[in-house]
């Protein structure tokens, strides 16, 4: 009875059966509505068809095309949900983008898509103002949404594509300084489960969804392998890294069957359960600003301070774009790469003659030197 409290908690409106083969299941019922959620409670495809099952309650039927007004901003996202474009995607990918346009469609749902204009695109960025990167994942989500439309002649522009994005001057998940990361490791020892999963994530540079997946079959030899979730659907990029010394101690020390990250029963963890457990454990370390997707960026930064490559860092992390690999290292120690630029200036045969500002000067004229070149 207790479990059953627990699950009804965490999951509004799932509760469980027995099918008649005898095997436990999940539904979804809320308001007459029912939907399958599967038999593995908690993991990433129940999370997936409980978040499809929330939407498809709050909607009450507007996924179905034939439900919908022919033409309206309903019906285009149907459609779009069953485009090539939005199918290729990764499921998390897919989660992320449907949070983003089911709120856009419940308030505009029923409206013709073919009177949307520029000036209403902009109103409804400019309510998101005050968070420019929302306003922005919505913007890149219309402008996909408003392509798909032009695809099926529904309309013969894209006017969102005529708004320009809001100037965004976050930095994003917060990127782990080595001394937070000596601070989790001081209250979670190895042989914790924490532990592992900084480690893990520290010397992979794995995201959470890789990084649940990961176990002994991607140890070859001295690397570890996988390929990544994110582009699974287009064959995966492939991430092979040679084994870092500290994961491999931490490794060495588990069974040899099991994902790496394992929940106490043996099943694969979610990647919103290791999300939410990382939450609790960078709390109980003191350390809120911290999150597992920050593990990701420290890794990118380490390795930008050793002096890796963009494209070395990026075989690393498996980003497509060194445009990504170059957000992520922002957080690199700009003192020390200031240090080495100097270094550099100072070794250079003859380097110092053609320096206008000798040492001690040149703070005080810099100014007036570089304006006489611009």
């Amino acid at each position: 009875m207790g479990q059953a409290v627990k699950h009804k908690i965490q999951y509004p409106g799932a509760t469980p059966y027995q099918d008649r083969h005898g095997k436990r299941r999940w539904r979804f019922r809320k308001g007459g509505f029912s939907a399958e959620l599967g038999t593995d409670y908690g993991s990433d495809e129940f999370i997936s068809r409980y978040e499809a099952a929330l939407k498809g309650h709050r909607v009450r039927g507007l996924i179905g095309a034939d439900r919908t007004v022919p033409g309206s901003v309903s019906a285009l996202v149907a459609s779009w949900y069953r485009s090539p474009e939005f199918l290729d995607l990764a499921d998390s990918t897919k989660r992320n983008y449907r949070g983003i346009i089911e709120k856009f469609r419940e308030k505009h749902g029923k409206k013709p898509i073919a009177q949307l204009e520029r000036r209403h695109v902009q109103a409804m960025l400019a309510e998101k103002a005050e968070t420019p990167a929302a306003a922005n994942n919505l913007r890149k989500r219309l402008i996909q949404l408003l392509d798909h439309a032009i695809s099926l002649d529904w309309r013969g522009d894209n006017p969102v594509r005529a708004t320009k994005p809001y100037r965004n001057t976050g930095t994003g998940f917060h990127s782990w300084e080595e001394k937070e990361i000596a601070q989790f490791f001081a209250i979670h020892k190895p042989g914790t489960l924490a532990h592992r999963a900084v480690t893990l994530m520290l010397y992979t540079g794995a995201a959470r969804v890789d990084a649940v997946q990961l176990g002994p079959e991607n140890l070859r030899g001295d690397r570890i392998e996988y390929r990544r979730q994110k582009t699974a659907r287009s064959g995966g990029i492939k991430v092979s890294i040679p084994l870092h010394a500290d994961l491999a101690e931490v490794l060495d020390a588990l069974p040899d069957a099991g994902s790496f990250l394992a929940t106490s029963n043996g099943k694969t963890r979610s990647a919103a359960g290791l999300g939410n457990a990382m939450r609790d454990w960078c709390n109980e370390a003191g350390l809120p600003k911290c999150s597992s997707h920050g593990l990701r960026k420290a890794c990118a930064r380490r390795l930008a301070e050793a002096q890796a490559t963009t494209h070395e860092i990026a075989s690393v992390t498996g980003h497509k774009t060194l445009a990504l690999v170059q957000l992520y290292t922002e957080a690199a120690g700009r003192e020390e790469l200031a240090n080495s630029a100097m270094e550099k200036l100072i070794a250079r045969p003859n380097g110092n003659k053609n320096v206008t500002n000798r040492a001690g000067k040149f703070a005080k004229s810099a100014d007036k030197y570089m304006k006489g070149q611009e």
